[in-house]
């Protein structure tokens, strides 16, 4: 694998070989203008609470523009 050239290159590195994993997690990556992604952090936890599934915010980060990407993990037990 090439190494990484900008921190695009990381970042899409990385998120690929997370997505590659079956470790039992079931992921949802977003990007959404700050207040949405509150909003939808919430829905997901509220649907899937922390205490049942593991759920969490797994990486977060501002984008150009100020959108926030991040990525949401559960069990996938809860399926």
């Amino acid at each position: 694998m090439p190494m990484a050239k900008t921190p695009r290159d990381l970042a899409d590195r990385m998120a690929a070989r997370r997505r590659q994993s079956d470790d039992g997690y079931a992921r949802e990556t977003f990007r959404q203008p700050r207040d949405q992604a509150r909003e939808t952090a919430r829905m997901f936890l509220d649907r899937w609470p922390a205490a049942a599934y593991m759920s969490k915010v797994e990486s977060w980060r501002e984008l150009p523009g100020g959108e926030i990407e991040f990525t949401m993990r559960r069990l996938k037990s809860a399926d």
